[in-house]
């Protein structure tokens, strides 16, 4: 097995990734467009993308990273219209989408047009999670459009499933789909909340971080694969999991989650890079097996696809928002009130993904009586064609809506005083049980000493209250980020001390590691790095 290619897909993507940080485009769409590009230059292997290899390898560490991430409590004060997207939407969207391809393909068979739109109904979660980061919508904005994006791809992948053993002339009735299709929802949330606690119990008692974080990686697939082994969604297995852990994170001691979000940014960012390059890079395999169709009666027909899905998503979302609203005076009183923009928003971030072209790409060559299976080749067409209009369209354009909209984005200031105060509580706990140890025999300590846990104490709970004062009028730094860059500024002297010592072989390697990781810890408690956008 040759893995050079392999290699260069991730030294390639990553790069391309990298260089994206310091330009004003997402870095999806950089990828995407580099791709296409590459996919054309000589010497550039063929990469197709394989649905046995997508589904159960890149999306369940896609998916758990994503909703390791989110807040399950913002999720279940947002559960109404989140439900309405992941589920409702995404149906909605499948027979809408089927039918105008069914009206618009002369010979598609119905069942071959609503594979079609179960393939390209669901809104990418990857995409979603990396756009909203990326133009800072408002926190309940984001919240809906990472709750969609987490829980749509069971939705579409059982509707596809039904769709796919209709087309194929496996008998299945509409009465049978539907149950398939909450069998296979009630199943994966069953199987995650059978595995949720043990998973948790487990984590909690592995002493070591190695080991806790080996779990960490192992996790989505266990997940995922033990939901499909019963015929159930693995992605809401997932999906419940990682809500779960994700929840209970502080019960996992401090060294394991330093590490597992250092791992796991790592694996999301090399997924991530690795998924959208491949995305354009199917471009020659797309337009080579188009076959019959004329090119422009095929570019026609990807144009009215496309415009099809954006619509479809507005003639969804904007009565899913009101609708309720009008219709239950609980709803009005319960949820906060809401204007025209935020469904716009919502709308109109709708991008496409890779989980869409992995899923066209198993559509079977043959039906069961050995026949071709109808339109094979126009299906994965037109759902690359979307993926990618979607992308460039919608991705490209969605910055420049929120500004135009002037969309009020996180209150900095807020959430700042809001963390004053939870630490000033926190710190007046930790203070009175200081003085309730020390006060015990058994927990004297010299004088210095006491006072510099006082000291470190005192120093967390002003920590938070210097953001808001006023800036120096020289660095423009608040005193805390003073403090913070005078500490790293100290612990570096110390470093190279050390590493000068070791270079004199005063000291060995295996105490250089051990008195570095020490400054490591120090500087991680002195200076908290602002994470950087993908």
């Amino acid at each position: 097995m040759d893995v050079l290619p392999l290699v260069g897909l991730v030294a390639a993507s990553t790069a391309v990734a990298g260089a994206a940080r310091r330009t004003p485009v997402p870095a999806p769409l950089l990828l995407v467009t580099v791709g296409l590009i590459a996919s054309y230059l000589p010497g550039v292997p063929t990469y197709t993308l394989d649905a046995h290899i997508v589904l159960p390898l890149l999306l369940p560490p896609l998916l758990y990273t994503a909703a390791v991430d989110s807040s399950y409590l913002d999720l279940r004060a947002n559960l109404r219209p989140v439900a309405l997207l992941s589920i409702g939407y995404v149906l909605f969207a499948t027979v809408a989408v089927g039918w105008l391809a069914y009206r618009l393909v002369p010979g598609l068979p119905l069942t071959a047009a609503l594979v079609l739109g179960a393939v390209v109904a669901p809104p990418d979660a990857v995409t979603a999670a990396a756009i909203a980061r990326r133009v800072g919508l408002p926190g309940r904005v984001t919240t809906i459009l990472q709750g969609e994006s987490l829980v749509n791809d069971a939705t579409a992948i059982t509707a596809y499933k039904v769709a796919i053993a209709a087309a194929v002339g496996e008998g299945m009735s509409w009465g049978a789909g539907i149950g398939e299709f909450f069998l296979a929802a009630v199943g994966g949330v069953v199987v995650g909340l059978a595995l949720m606690v043990p998973l948790h119990w487990l984590r909690t008692h592995l002493r070591e971080s190695l080991l806790q974080n080996t779990l960490s990686l192992l996790i989505p697939f266990v997940a995922y694969a033990a939901a499909e082994r019963v015929h159930a969604s693995g992605v809401l297995a997932v999906v419940v999991v990682a809500l779960y852990l994700g929840h209970r994170s502080w019960q996992v001691d401090f060294a394991t989650r330093l590490q597992e979000e250092a791992v796991w940014k790592m694996v999301a960012f090399i997924l991530e890079s690795a998924v959208f390059a491949l995305i354009g890079l199917q471009l020659p395999f797309v337009l080579k097996g188009l076959g019959a169709y004329a090119v422009g009666d095929a570019v026609r027909y990807a144009v009215i696809v496309f415009l099809a899905v954006v619509v479809v998503r507005f003639a969804w979302v904007y009565p899913a928002t009101y609708l309720p609203r009008w219709l239950s005076r609980r709803i009005r009183e319960r949820e906060p009130d809401t204007n025209w923009t935020a469904p716009l928003i919502v709308g109109w971030a709708g991008m496409r993904g890779v989980v869409s072209l992995a899923i066209a790409f198993s559509v079977p060559f043959v039906t069961t009586d050995g026949s071709p299976f109808p339109a094979r080749n126009l299906v994965l067409f037109l759902t690359f064609t979307t993926v990618i209009g979607t992308l460039v369209v919608q991705g490209l354009s969605l910055p420049l809506l929120v500004r135009v909209l002037k969309l009020p984005g996180r209150d900095a200031k807020a959430e700042t005083l809001a963390e004053a105060q939870a630490q000033s509580e926190a710190s007046a706990a930790a203070e009175a049980r200081l003085e309730e140890l020390l006060a015990d025999r058994r927990n004297q300590l010299p004088g210095p000493l006491a006072d510099r846990l006082r000291t470190v104490l005192e120093r967390r709970r002003n920590a938070v209250w210097e953001r808001l004062g006023a800036a120096n009028p020289v660095t423009g730094e608040s005193a805390d980020d003073t403090y913070r860059r005078l500490a790293r500024e100290m612990i570096d002297a110390e470093r190279e001390v050390f590493v000068a010592l070791r270079d004199e072989r005063r000291i060995d390697d295996e105490m250089l590691r051990s008195l570095l990781r020490r400054l490591d810890l120090e500087e991680a408690a002195a200076y908290r790095e602002e994470s950087d956008a993908p």
